[in-house]
């Protein structure tokens, strides 16, 4: 496991398609990805796969309804390891008209992470 130090925060960029456009360096480092391997691809490439597919379908209805969501979320690593975040995504709005997403991930709890352990 890969912990965030307190106060961290991972932000990235993504295009309608969640193709990334931006990574902070904290969040180049969480990964383990490098910056170039990270953009242009899918958001997912961080998908951990302990994480259920409903979740995300609830981020999509809530960011394509123009709405800000948050939830606690495993990443994966390049390794193979993973990171807890507590996730905030929320749209972007250029010209009247959503042009992406930006989301800005923290450290999340321990006793969060049981408890979202336990629920997905």
């Amino acid at each position: 496991e890969y912990v965030l130090n307190p106060g961290e925060m991972l932000v990235s960029r993504t295009d309608l398609d969640s193709r990334i456009t931006y990574a902070n360096p904290a969040f180049v480092q969480a990964s383990g990805f490098s910056r170039e391997e990270l953009l242009g691809e899918p958001h997912n490439l961080v998908r951990h796969p302990d994480m259920p597919r409903q979740a995300f379908a609830d981020l999509w209805t809530t960011v394509r309804a123009g709405l800000p969501w948050t939830a606690l979320v495993k990443n994966r690593r390049q390794d193979g390891g993973f990171y807890w975040v507590r996730a905030n995504v929320t749209p972007v709005v250029e010209a009247l008209r959503v042009a992406g997403y930006v989301s800005v991930r923290t450290r999340a709890g321990t006793d969060e992470i049981r408890q979202s352990e336990a629920l997905y």
